[in-house]
């Protein structure tokens, strides 16, 4: 089994599609009002939102897009005018992260695992 995709919800496409169209995703599918679908810039997965009335409520959806060349990655972002919730900085988990929202308060964040993305010190 491997992970093929995915689908966050979004109360209005028009602005999220423009908005992971800056993030880097490549457009492949555009079904307004209902669906929208994305290539990611590396590897061979896919990201796609669909229209929901609200978004969920509490802490929503977590979305982890790993990037290797982190720093420079969100540097590029933050100049197109992306505003970030926390920049890049080293977690205790041992990964480099930086945390942003879509326009739906989708929870985004970048990072970059490295070695330790699937093989922790503490792994079992």
């Amino acid at each position: 089994m491997n992970l093929n995709q995915i689908t966050v919800p979004s109360v209005d496409l028009t602005k999220s599609i423009p908005f992971y169209e800056k993030m880097g995703l490549k457009l492949i599918v555009k079904a307004l009002p209902h669906y929208a679908r994305f290539e990611c810039p590396d590897g061979d997965g896919t990201f796609s939102i669909h229209q929901t009335e609200k978004p969920p409520s509490g802490d929503g959806i977590y979305v982890y897009f790993e990037c290797e060349d982190l720093d420079e990655y969100v540097s590029k972002l933050f100049s197109k005018g992306i505003e970030f919730d926390e920049l890049p900085n080293d977690k205790p988990w041992l990964w480099r992260e930086a945390r942003l929202k879509d326009p739906d308060g989708n929870q985004l964040i970048l990072y970059y695992g490295g070695v330790n993305r699937r093989n922790p010190p503490w792994k079992i």
